[in-house]
């Protein structure tokens, strides 16, 4: 087969609709759940800093939960807007590839986050007496340091070696973002090394390693509630779990949907598009509506601003 080889400075983002009416309703929809994302974030990060109560590990590492869904949202929608506004759908080589890298960076460190948030859930129930002593401040910092670390230093190896392939079939990317997954079916390039290294990064260090290291420490938890003789007390435990665990098993089964739904280019745009906009506007709402600390805190702050 005769393939046309090119290399190009810019590939095109078709997003999800040639139709100028129904882009139109997409774009507003889509915009309106992005403000109501970081608006609910920003409020969780707000309240955590100005909130001295809050000032506890398990908030700590929700403010880079925060920060990460917020991060992740706008690098993977900011095309969507740009395009919209400018009827420009084109983005440069190099953007593209710093897209990816960004986007799945972030994605890591979300999983990684959520696992220092498990493991921190696993020594307030199963060892409450050395809490403050294991959890230190600086613990806190050195595992958050380590999670923005590893999803860095994860995707970088294949980025570069995805930024090195400069010959593609198309320049036309059927997506609303840089999916490095089309990027490879549309190089010209030996990917047999990205194969190699998406294969071990896909399964021993995003879905192995993270996946054991958070639901693990719950077998754990779960052995400890079922000691607690009495309900209440039970109920209370497992309530400190409650929106952690919800935010994981949300997270793990739009994940697992995502990459086993069929080829479907369409489908797969979806399935993306609710990864990245639903998960994180459900973040803070799961955590503002199940946690009391969380809500005693929003009930006081708006008292006091309707004082103001």
């Amino acid at each position: 087969m005769n393939i046309n080889k090119t290399t190009i400075e810019y590939f095109i983002l078709k997003g999800f609709s040639e139709t100028s009416e129904l882009h139109i309703i997409v774009f507003i929809l889509i915009l309106i759940i992005y403000l109501i994302t970081c608006g609910g974030n920003m409020m969780i990060l707000t309240l955590i800093c100005l909130e001295r109560h809050l000032h506890t590990p398990m908030y700590f590492f929700l403010a880079n939960l925060s920060i990460v869904d917020i991060s992740f949202t706008t690098t993977m929608l900011y095309k969507i807007f740009t395009g919209f506004v400018t009827r420009d759908k084109t983005i440069s080589f190099y953007g593209c590839m710093v897209q990816s890298f960004m986007s799945g960076s972030f994605t890591v460190h979300e999983l990684y986050i959520l696992t220092a948030m498990s493991y921190d859930r696993y020594v307030a129930i199963c060892r409450p007496l050395s809490y403050q002593l294991v959890m230190s401040q600086r613990t806190c910092v050195v595992l958050a340091s380590l999670c923005w670390t590893l999803g860095f230093l994860f995707i970088g190896p294949s980025a570069w070696i995805l930024s090195t392939f400069s010959c593609y079939t198309s320049i036309e990317l059927n997506h609303f973002f840089c999916d490095v997954i089309l990027l490879m079916k549309m190089t010209c390039s030996d990917t047999s090394v990205l194969d190699v290294l998406f294969f071990i990064q896909g399964w021993f260090l995003f879905a192995v390693s993270p996946f054991l290291l958070t639901f693990v420490p719950y077998i754990f938890i779960i052995i400890e509630i079922m000691k607690i003789r009495t309900t209440t007390g039970k109920y209370k435990a497992f309530y400190t779990c409650s929106s952690h665990l919800t935010v994981v098993i949300l997270l793990y089964t739009i994940n697992i949907i995502q990459y086993m739904i069929p080829s479907n280019i369409e489908y797969k745009k979806f399935y993306t598009l609710i990864n990245t906009v639903v998960v994180p506007l459900l973040n803070p709402l799961i955590y503002s509506l199940k946690n009391q600390d969380m809500k005693d805190a929003l009930r006081k702050k708006r008292t006091t601003w309707c004082h103001i």
